[in-house]
Order: C-alpha cells, then sequence, then structure tokens
C-alpha cells in the first residue's frame, strides 16, 4: 500500500503544470512559440504552450521555458525568468496580479491579455477544472513545506497533526507510515551487512577458486595415467602382433653307412636282425659262366 504514495510523489514533478483559463471567454492562456506574445485559445491539455506552473511567485510556461511577465505600463509578455521585468505574481480570489502593485490585474480582452484595474469574469483566472489558479499555487506551496521536510524529518510539523489531510490525500497517520521508507538514521547497520555480505561474498570466490584448481589438477593427472596405460598397452599389443622367424638352416645331406658305400650299382641288399649285411643277389663272375 505504501508504494502507491511513493509512486505519484516522485510523478509530481511532471504533474504540476496546468491551464489557466479566462473566466469569461474559457479560452486558455497560450504562450507563442514564435515571439513573447500572449494569446488566447482553445484549451488543449496537449498543448505545452498552455501548460503553466507555479515557481515561488513566478509562473512558468512548460512550452517556452519563460516566465509571464510585465513589459510597459500595461503590455504582458512572456520574457526570460532571469530578467528585471515583472516576474513575480499576488493571486488572491482568481485574480493575478503583479507583486507589490494592488491596483492592476491580468485582464482578457479579445487582442489577448494586458493589465487592467477591472475586476470582473474578465480578470478571473482558473484552471481546467474551474478551480481557482490560486489553489494551484497554494497546493504547490503545500507540496514543498511538507514533503522535503517528512523526507528528511521523522517526525510531522505540529500543525499537520490530528486528521487534516496533506497533499496528495494523506493524513498524518499515512505520512508517519510512509516516513519509514525515508528515515535517515544511522546507517551503520546497513553497511555492517553491506560489509558481511561481501565478505562472505569474497570468502566463496576464494572456496570455488581452491576447488577449482583442485579438480584441474586431478583431471590432468589422471589424464597423464590414461595416456601411460594407453601407451604401454599399445606397445603390448605391438609386440604381440610380430611372429617370431625361425632361422634357416638348410638341411644336412644324409650320411650314408660305410657298409653300405661299397655297395655295387644294382645290388640289391639285405641288413638282418642280427647286424649282418649280405647281398640279396649274388652276381655271377663272367669266368664262372
Amino acid at each position: 500500500m505504501k508504494i502507491f504514495w511513493i509512486i505519484p510523489f516522485f510523478l509530481l514533478q511532471d504533474t504540476e503544470a496546468f491551464l489557466i483559463k479566462n473566466a469569461k471567454f474559457n479560452l486558455c492562456l497560450q504562450a507563442s512559440p514564435i515571439n513573447r506574445n500572449l494569446l488566447l485559445e482553445d484549451c488543449n491539455p496537449v498543448s505545452d504552450f498552455q501548460d503553466w506552473s507555479w515557481q515561488g511567485n513566478s509562473l512558468v510556461n512548460r512550452g517556452t521555458q519563460n516566465c509571464l511577465s510585465v513589459s510597459g505600463a500595461d503590455r504582458v509578455q512572456t520574457s526570460l525568468c532571469a530578467s528585471t521585468g515583472y516576474t513575480s505574481w499576488d493571486c488572491s480570489n482568481s485574480l493575478l496580479s503583479p507583486l507589490g502593485t494592488s491596483q492592476s490585474y491580468l485582464v482578457a480582452n479579445r487582442k489577448g491579455v494586458t493589465l487592467s484595474g477591472a475586476r470582473g469574469l474578465k480578470a478571473q483566472w482558473q484552471d481546467a477544472a474551474d478551480r481557482s489558479v490560486c489553489e494551484e499555487k497554494t497546493a504547490k506551496a503545500g507540496h514543498n513545506k511538507y514533503f522535503p521536510a517528512a523526507l528528511t524529518s521523522p517526525r510531522v510539523h505540529e500543525h499537520t497533526a490530528g486528521d487534516a489531510i496533506l497533499p496528495l490525500g494523506m493524513n498524518q497517520e499515512q505520512l508517519e507510515e510512509l516516513l519509514w521508507f525515508f528515515r535517515r538514521e544511522d546507517p551503520s547497520a546497513w553497511n555492517y551487512s553491506v560489509l558481511a555480505l561481501s565478505l562472505a561474498t569474497f570468502i566463496l570466490g576464494l572456496v570455488l577458486l581452491t576447488v577449482n584448481i583442485v579438480r584441474n589438477r586431478k583431471r590432468k593427472i589422471l589424464v597423464s595415467r590414461n595416456a601411460g596405460q594407453t601407451l604401454l598397452q599399445a606397445e603390448l599389443d605391438a609386440k604381440k602382433s610380430l611372429i617370431p622367424v625361425q632361422e634357416y638352416r638348410p638341411a644336412e645331406p644324409p650320411k650314408w653307412d660305410p657298409v653300405l658305400q661299397d655297395q655295387r650299382s644294382g645290388e640289391v641288399v639285405v641288413q638282418w636282425k642280427d647286424g649282418t649285411i649280405t647281398s640279396l643277389y649274388t652276381d655271377l663272375s663272367e669266368e664262372a659262366v
């Protein structure tokens, strides 16, 4: 619920502008974007050149950022707010008069506006809601009076006690509740909390960094071991895949039994179990034949 009061407070700076409408002609006071003249035109809430705001006792136009000023005896126009013209106005009973004079008022006519001593409807100025422009000044003054003090002090002014309605429709109880959001007391608790949080964050960062370093080292060691095992296994597989080559030795020529070396060609020799060798066929000599 408090946030609904905080938001309008910050947006109030853009909603202080209002229209200045003449009670007689129902036309709004408009600053000329070309020169410093003032015009009476149909009311247009969208036009910045018809938006005016109270800055102290000065009326400032939003479109030109110039102040409503008096030039000469009865001529009214806009001029720089730092100029020496009449930039301060007194407002009473919907009548606008230069501050310090009480016999001339801002009066509307067919050509525009001027200063005159008349106090009829032509000299009465209202806003878009047909309220006196003096109420706008009072509301602005109340806003400048209560809210800056409320934002810097935990106490409410004495004349706001009771059920008095403050600007934005807040009473004393609501304002006191709102003050908790803007109290400017000793910020030590908040500073210590931020310091503790920063320290905890720093320690957590160190812990995470240490864990990361340890894990990286373990991962490198594991990768190195796996690489060594893989290399050793590859060497073993390479050794197993090699087929041993036997040395070639030519066969030795058969050794002939010396007994058989005396055997003649064509002769059949039989070796018996007892080891005796005899010729199977005995050829007769030619002489015997």
